[in-house]
C-alpha cells in the first residue's frame, strides 16, 4: 500500500491538476467511483494507473469487479495519499490517471452525424462539462470545441461530465469557420443559439429541427461575434417566460439539443 502523501509518485499524479503537466504528459486526472466506473466500462484501455483506498473498494465492489474484468490493477493507497493526489476535497476513494483521447473534426463530420454541439470559446469548466453531459443524454453524435475554450481535461470539466466524456467523441482546438464548412459539407444545417435570434418554438413547429443539425454555442459572457452569426444558417433564441435576466449557457444548450433530439426521433 502507498502510504506516504509526500512520495514522488503521489506528487506526479497530483501535478496533473496543472494544464502544463497535462499538455506535457498527454494524461489527465480522473476522480470518484462514477467517473472511474464509466472509464472502465467504455474505455478501459485509456487507464494508465488506478488508485483506491480499501474502504472505497468495499463500498463500491462493482468498480473493483469492473477493474478485474478489464485486467486493470488497482493499487491500494491510504486516505491521506488519495487526498494528496486528488483535485477535489472529497474524491470518494478513487483516483486514476488516464490518457487523453481527443477526436479529429475530420472523423466527426466524416461519420454522417445527425446532431453535433459546437462550443466556441466556452471558458467555464462547469458549463463545458455539463454541456458534454447534456449532449450525451440527448444522443448527440459529438461535441466540438473551437477557439480558446477551457481545457477539455481540466479536472472540473472531467468531473462535470460525470463519465459522459467516455461516451461520445470530442474534438478540441478547432477553427469555427472550418467547423461550419465541414458541417455543411456533411449535410448538417448550422444553428447558433443567441438571444437576438428567432424563437426556438417556430423551428419546432415547422419541422426544421428534424434535419441533421450542428448547434453553435458561444462564450458565456460575449456569446457569438456578429461575424460568426452571419456565417450560420439560422440564429435561434430560447424564449424566456419569466423574470430571469438571462439563461445559463449550459441550460440553454440542453434545451436546444433536446429540441433537436425530440424532433429527430419524432
Amino acid at each position: 500500500m502507498l502510504e506516504n502523501p509526500r512520495a514522488a509518485r503521489v506528487k506526479t499524479v497530483a501535478r496533473l491538476a496543472s494544464k502544463n503537466t497535462r499538455s506535457e504528459t498527454g494524461a489527465f486526472l480522473l476522480e470518484g467511483p462514477q467517473a472511474v466506473g464509466e472509464a472502465l466500462a467504455w474505455r478501459p484501455e485509456l487507464l494508465v494507473e488506478l488508485f483506491a483506498t480499501p474502504t472505497a473498494l468495499e463500498r463500491y465492489p462493482d468498480v473493483a469487479e469492473a477493474a478485474r474484468n478489464a485486467d486493470i490493477e488497482i493499487e491500494y493507497v491510504s486516505e491521506p495519499v488519495l487526498d494528496a493526489m486528488a483535485d477535489t476535497v472529497t474524491p470518494q476513494g478513487f483516483v486514476a490517471v488516464c490518457r487523453q483521447f481527443p477526436t479529429s473534426i475530420r472523423d466527426i463530420f466524416g461519420g454522417s452525424p445527425q446532431l453535433v454541439a459546437v462550443l466556441e470559446e466556452v471558458r467555464d469548466p462547469g458549463n463545458l462539462g455539463t454541456i458534454i453531459r447534456a449532449a450525451d443524454a440527448a444522443g448527440a453524435d459529438a461535441v466540438v470545441l473551437s477557439g480558446r475554450a477551457v481545457d477539455l481535461y481540466n479536472p472540473k470539466v472531467v468531473r462535470a461530465t460525470t463519465g459522459s466524456l467516455f461516451h461520445l467523441p470530442v474534438a478540441v482546438g478547432a477553427d469555427l469557420g472550418d467547423v461550419l464548412g465541414r458541417a455543411r459539407a456533411a449535410g448538417l444545417q448550422t444553428l447558433a443559439a443567441d438571444v437576438k435570434g428567432d424563437d426556438l418554438r417556430a423551428l419546432s413547429v415547422d419541422g426544421s429541427l428534424r434535419r441533421p443539425t450542428a448547434w453553435i454555442f458561444g462564450n458565456e459572457a460575449r456569446g457569438l461575434e456578429d461575424g460568426d452569426l452571419a456565417k450560420v444558417d439560422g440564429v435561434v433564441a430560447v424564449p424566456n417566460y419569466g423574470k430571469a435576466e438571462s439563461m445559463n449557457l449550459a441550460t440553454a444548450a440542453s434545451v436546444c439539443l433536446y429540441q433537436s433530439a425530440f424532433a429527430q426521433r419524432g
